[in-house]
């Protein structure tokens, strides 16, 4: 029998749309050039790699970060889980806006280097690296970035970024235990706080690190079609060939989302896959009815929304959260249809599971308080951290978690 693609094989596939689609929309040496401004550019919050190499370049590095994890984890032959799904398609997503194939490298010697110490298997904490390149600004700003001579600059993004990697897992495993699962983007909660430290010790020595808001305009219809495509066929892929059926999925949306919750694992893979085109397709709407722009920093979020489609998310936990976003937003002092709106409404879906476990109009809540936070806390880290939603969602959900929880046990009905 032929042996039917599993979910790392899709996304092998992507990643070849990708890089194929790269060398219809550029030309090689367009492509290079942008590479080499990919690599050697400062990438603090808000750098979009399509504006500054080109969509070529940023296809092509997205590509290529995509399959040297891929090729990762069938090395070490991870366990392969909802989780696994959410991290490359994370790191893919962001890799338009900060990850590229020099900076994240020093994150994974660090944690090989705590594998060793530690001793325990690298594949048991591939995918908590994998999340942790959201510290990899640092080295290419370190590197590049300052005014220190470049072999300092060097050897400084380097050790830093090792040094990431190694406390990284300890660090993360301890503050999942604060917010119980209730914010998806646990990695980003713990980069938050590493990025605070880092950019409070820079800071100290004189070395300022710079926010930045570099956005693309140019391919913003093709971005959406082009994602809208691919979600559209892996929505048909899961109905028609992967044992997708309704009643199993509505069984699926049920669930509260509350980490871990590995759907990939759970539930038939093509309940998985339909899910993910169907995040996938209201991300777009989301983005699309707020007028909003498709660049690198969209891509993203929604791609990252994808990922964790597989490990948590799904429409009935996520939508009450793009309201609560977008009510705020269009209360408060924000553009409603600019990209960092848009991406915090994306990315805020991190908050998904108290939707889930709590109700719609928590997940409204939530989402509400979500905007400004995300909006006030990134300066404490100097944009270093890529996952500031996952932070900012941290902080959310301590807070708001521990009141739900505590009114719960008093009886109160917090479900609507």
């Amino acid at each position: 029998m032929e042996r039917k693609p599993q979910a790392l094989d899709l996304i092998k596939i992507f990643c070849l749309i990708l890089f194929v689609s790269a060398f219809i929309l550029d030309t090689p040496l367009q492509i290079y050039r942008g590479m080499l401004d990919i690599v050697l550019s400062p990438d603090i919050l808000l750098t979009d790699y399509i504006e500054v190499g080109g969509i070529g370049a940023a296809f092509v590095n997205a590509a290529l970060m995509g399959y040297i994890n891929i090729l990762i984890l069938e090395k070490y032959k991870s366990h392969i889980t909802g989780l696994s799904i959410a991290a490359v398609l994370t790191v893919i997503g962001f890799s338009f806006i900060g990850k590229n194939i020099f900076n994240f490298w020093p994150i994974y010697l660090g944690g090989y280097i705590y594998s060793k110490l530690k001793g325990v298997s690298f594949d048991s904490i591939i995918v908590i690296l994998m999340f942790a390149t959201t510290l990899s600004p640092i080295v290419s700003e370190l590197t590049f970035g300052t005014h220190l001579p470049a072999p300092f600059g060097l050897l400084l993004g380097v050790t830093i970024g090792t040094l990431v990697g190694f406390v990284i897992t300890p660090v993360s495993q301890s503050l999942f235990k604060v917010h119980d699962g209730f914010n998806l983007y646990n990695v980003g909660l713990a980069g938050g706080i590493i990025g605070t430290l880092i950019f409070s010790l820079l800071k100290s020595f004189n070395l300022i690190i710079h926010t930045q808001d570099i956005l693309s305009e140019d391919y913003s219809l093709f971005i959406a079609l082009f994602l809208g495509v691919l979600s559209l066929i892996l929505m048909l892929y899961g109905i028609f060939y992967e044992g997708f059926t309704l009643k199993e999925y509505t069984q699926l949306i049920k669930s509260s989302g509350q980490s871990p919750s590995d759907y990939l694992n759970d539930y038939h893979k093509g309940t998985s896959y339909v899910n993910m085109g169907l995040m996938g397709l209201v991300s777009i709407a989301y983005v699309y009815l707020s007028k909003g722009t498709f660049n690198g920093p969209i891509i993203a979020g929604i791609l990252t929304v994808v990922g964790f489609s597989t490990f948590g998310k799904h429409p009935r936990n996520v939508i009450p959260v793009l309201i609560g976003v977008s009510i705020a937003s269009n209360l408060k002092i924000w553009d409603a249809s600019s990209t960092v709106v848009l991406i915090a409404g994306l990315f805020g879906t991190t908050l998904a599971p108290v939707a889930g476990e709590f109700g719609f109009f928590a997940g409204v809540l939530v989402g509400f308080l979500h905007l400004s936070t995300v909006m006030t806390v990134g300066v404490i880290h100097g944009g270093t951290n890529l996952y500031n939603n996952g932070f900012a969602g941290g902080i959310v959900s301590i807070v708001v978690v521990s009141v739900f929880k505590d009114l719960s046990r008093r009886n109160y009905k917090l479900k609507d």
